[in-house]
């Protein structure tokens, strides 16, 4: 697989041999992680919807260059940085953490993200990167880091914790059918305290 150049901002991906144009606009991959993270969606459901929001053409692709167009998509995602294999903690929501994101985002580009038509997904990606260590955002996720690692917070970090914990705390995901269990494991809770 060719690598992406990354002095260029990619506006189509070649899969097959042929140029596919592609949605760029961060906005289209924030919608695909917003699949990968919901709970309602098998892997293979997330990969078929994250080829149909990226791909313009999509519909007309032969089945034999999904897996290819695959591994293209989350190349482009990942702004073609090599990453580690090891499973990562969850520290970030795309959702939860929309606000605290766009504000860094728009600290690093000096802009207000929302307000243009388009920005490239390497350029919103790139200044997501770059929020700085002092952010709201950066200590949110230092935090989380902290507390999955089972590290003891400082202070004023366990302060900030105390007076943030809505901010800090990742909301679980469930799918419909986790919240149906839950409803019912529930309701035949209550059956059998009132059968006391």
């Amino acid at each position: 697989m060719n690598p992406l150049d990354p002095w260029e901002l990619p506006t189509s991906l070649t899969v097959g041999g042929r140029s596919w144009d592609i949605r760029w606009d961060y906005r289209a991959v924030i919608d695909i992680l917003r699949y990968f993270s919901d709970p309602e969606y098998e892997e293979d459901e997330r990969a078929e919807i994250m080829l149909d929001i990226l791909y313009v053409d999509y519909a007309s692709m032969p089945d034999a260059l999904k897996e290819e167009a695959a591994q293209k998509a989350v190349s482009f995602i990942d702004m073609d940085i090599p990453e580690d294999r090891k499973p990562a903690r969850r520290l970030m929501d795309w959702e939860q953490d929309a606000p605290l994101i766009v504000t860094g985002v728009n600290h690093v580009l000096n802009t207000e993200i929302r307000m243009t038509n388009r920005l490239h997904w390497w350029t919103f990606l790139g200044a997501y990167l770059e929020i700085s260590n002092d952010s709201l955002y950066s200590q949110v996720v230092c935090i989380r880091d902290k507390k999955s690692r089972g590290k003891k917070l400082e202070k004023l970090e366990q302060q900030f914790y105390r007076e943030n914990r809505a901010l800090i705390d990742l909301k679980p995901r469930y799918s419909e059918e986790d919240l149906a269990e839950k409803k019912r494991l529930l309701a035949a809770l209550e059956g059998s305290e009132r059968g006391m």
